[in-house]
């Protein structure tokens, strides 16, 4: 049987968004109601919701209640469309680098515009899509989830950096998806978590859910990995990603592409995994991934206390890039894409 998750993060219940503020983790555990499009924006934005997989979902609600405010607004339904395209393409801008909002907003677009009814009659069709965008990320999270867990040693250490897990997703996770698939043949897994600074994605979601579903999981900084993988503590490297390009440059939480140098040079297989919607196959490489720049405030504070000093220069990207040639595999809800990327990621999109 394969291990679920109780963590779901984002939902769509009574016409709303309903949505575990992944800010105040693991201090409360709290959903909140989303019931406007800004609203979504601003929650996508700053990070209530996150992971690519998540805020795909996210925009395609959002998309919903901006098609919902608009109810009325309009005498002429074209008119009516044509504000409702601008407002998808409004959210898809909340989050730059993550590929799977974008194609959340997308797939309601083209509902938009392919739609020859009335207002209510598209409503219903963006809402049964944006449902229907939930439900397949889990499916597709267990699958990516069940080929992961082919390649896990025995009694394995699983690294991870960031959340990629049930918190980033629609409830199952694509890196943590590997580790539930593989613990439920094996309970002797384990996992060690990187921290995630300025976040600290790992400290706070990525070992709270883990916990949460009985998961041995032991919390360090993200300066260490290198010492622990010397030492022979580490088997493999999982993570997630929020944008591949054609050619398999991975696009996540920065510090990503420092860790898999690390498991490189220890000869530490590094495994990338995320569902088809995350690669962006109109970019041929990770030069061309916008990087999100962040709030300075990320760095300089914690729990709201200054850090550092005052007047000094920050620098904060969001993500950074791991080259293809660091990536053993790349595992998808089709099976692991091995080099050369492109050739097999174009023949998963083939298939």
């Amino acid at each position: 049987m394969v291990f679920d998750s109780k963590i779901r993060p984002i939902t769509w219940e009574d016409g709303m968004s309903k949505m575990l503020d992944q800010t105040i983790i693991p201090y409360e555990y709290k959903y909140v109601y989303i019931s406007k499009g800004q609203e979504m924006f601003d929650a996508i934005r700053n990070m209530i919701v996150r992971g690519a997989p998540a805020i795909g979902i996210a925009g395609a609600q959002g998309v919903v209640l901006y098609a919902q405010e608009g109810r009325g607004k309009y005498n002429s339904f074209e008119k009516y469309k044509q504000w409702l395209l601008e407002k998808a393409d409004y959210m898809a801008t909340s989050r730059p680098t993550a590929v799977n909002l974008m194609w959340a907003c997308n797939e309601q677009k083209e509902i938009i515009k392919n739609s020859n009814s009335d207002i209510d009659s598209l409503i219903k069709e963006l809402t049964d899509k944006a449902i229907e965008i939930e439900k397949d990320d889990i499916e597709r999270c267990i699958k990516i989830g069940e080929f992961g867990s082919e390649v896990v040693p025995k009694g394995a250490t699983i690294l991870t950096h960031c959340n990629a897990g049930a918190l980033a997703t629609g409830g199952y996770g694509t890196a943590l998806g590997v580790v539930r698939s593989a613990y439920a043949k094996d309970n002797t897994i384990q996992v060690f978590a990187d921290e995630t600074r300025p976040r600290q994605q790992g400290a706070r979601l990525t070992t709270f859910e883990l916990a949460m579903d009985g998961i041995p999981v032991t919390l360090i900084t993200d300066g260490m990995c290198s010492y622990f993988m010397n030492k022979g503590m580490i088997d493999m490297v999982v993570v997630g990603a929020d944008r591949i390009a054609a050619n398999g440059d991975a696009a996540n939480k920065i510090g990503t592409y420092t860790v898999a140098i690390a498991a490189k040079y220890h000869n530490i297989p590094f495994y990338v995994a995320a569902p088809l919607s995350t690669i962006d196959t109109s970019i041929a490489s990770g030069k061309e991934i916008p990087i999100e720049e962040r709030s300075h405030e990320e760095v300089t504070h914690i729990n709201g206390k200054r850090i550092c000093a005052e007047g000094i220069n920050i620098i904060n990207p969001g993500f950074d890039v791991t080259p293809h040639e660091l990536i053993a595999g790349i595992i998808t809800e089709k099976g692991i894409l091995r080099p050369d990327y492109n050739k097999s990621i174009a023949e998963a999109f083939k298939g």
